[in-house]
This record gives structure tokens, sequence and C-alpha cells, in this order.
């Protein structure tokens, strides 16, 4: 049967393409899928020493999760920032490559319950400019989830946040989060949970430009 396979940062990098159609044994898993994307796209050197996560179709999966034809097997490398519960009304979640403006995003969050609103901006530094990839549909799907999280845990009016990819020179935003809630101490505690949980569980990775020095890739931690 044949799936499909997505690869990001440096796995995509390693083999020249994002992603490889793949003939497997019917009723394959994801651990022997892994086995013959080793051996033909020349990655198990790299899959060997790299902590991944599988998704199938946007979901987060194991390695016993058996795989049907068709199916979208993603490869999600340590994210560069460090899973998710469904939860109420979908928030604003954006991930694009126009340049964010919090304004706009701190407007999206106003509400005449809110006494207080709190908005977060990571900015790039110290490097000329950051260059972001993401697995975009997913992405948005594990942020909208994280924020209907943090509504219902901090008991906030309304929750946005939108991420850069591609290139973000110094200075400017890569990643916005806004909240309101009735109280500050709401509207902080959500917004911190929010940016804290999107950097440790999105797929999302950068790489850094340093001026006169080669490009690398931001260590992280294997998405939870």
């Amino acid at each position: 049967m044949d799936i499909e396979v997505r690869l990001f940062a440096i796995l995509r990098e390693r083999h020249g393409g994002s992603r490889v159609a793949l003939t497997v044994p019917a009723g394959c898993t994801v651990a022997q899928a892994l086995e013959c994307l080793s051996a033909e796209a020349g990655l198990g050197e790299l899959l060997a020493r790299v902590p991944v996560r599988m998704a199938v179709n946007r979901d987060y999966a194991c390695s016993e999760t058996v795989l049907a034809p068709g199916d979208e097997l993603a490869l999600i490398p340590p994210v560069s920032g460090g899973a998710s519960r469904p939860l109420e009304a979908a928030p604003h979640v954006r991930v694009s490559s126009e340049p964010l403006s919090i304004d706009a995003l701190t407007r999206l969050v106003a509400d005449p319950r809110a006494g207080a609103i709190v908005a977060f901006q990571g900015v790039t530094r110290e490097v000329e400019r950051l260059e972001y990839e993401a697995y975009s549909e997913m992405a948005q799907e594990q942020i909208a989830a994280i924020l209907r999280e943090c509504t219902l845990e901090h008991e906030l009016c309304a929750a946005a946040a939108e991420h850069r990819v591609g290139s973000v020179p110094l200075g400017e935003p890569s990643v916005i989060v806004a909240v309101s809630a009735p109280h500050r101490e709401q509207a902080f505690a959500g917004a911190r949970a929010a940016i804290d949980r999107i950097k440790a569980q999105a797929p999302i990775w950068k790489r850094e430009h340093p001026a006169g020095e080669p490009a690398r890739w931001v260590p992280g931690g294997e998405p939870a």
C-alpha cells in the first residue's frame, strides 16, 4: 500500500525534500514504515540518533499505530522551544509568512467582560535573522487546542495566537499571544501558560543565521 511521509527541519534538509511517497506492506505499523523509510530515503543514520515523534493524519501516534492506505505519516523532530487535549470554541490561530501585528491581535481578544488584556511577543534577538519552519496544518490545530485549554484553565474571555514562518529579521516578532480575562491575574497566567505550551508542543523549528557564521538549527526538546 502507498502512504505519504512528511519531513521537516533537519530531516527535510538531509533528505532533500519535504515529502516521500512510500510503499509499505499492507497493515504495517509506524515502526515498520520507519524501517522502510530509513533504507529508501537515506535517513537511517539520522533517525537512529535524533528523537522524533510521529503523527498520523495530524494526530500524534506511537510506533505500534497501524497505517492504512493513503495515510500521511509525519516525522516530528525536536521542536525549537522545548500534546494536547481538545476543548471549546475555536480561538483565532494563524501560522503565516506575513509579518505579525500585536495591535491587530490585541483587538481580536477585546471583550466587554474583560478587565485585562495581556499580549506577549517573542522577537528575534542577537542574530541577523531566524528562519522558521512548521508543519503548519498540525501546528495550527495544536495551538488552537492549547488556547482552548488555557481559556478553560484560567477563565479567559478570549485568546489568540499567531506564529510566523520563513525569515524573521532581527527585532521583529516571530510569535504573538494575546488573551483577555476579567482580572489581570488570570490574563497574565493564561498568556504565560499559552506561550510556554506553544513553544514546547507545536511542531515548529527555527534556524539561526548569525552574521558571518554558518546557519544552525536551534536544538529543542521532544514534544511530549
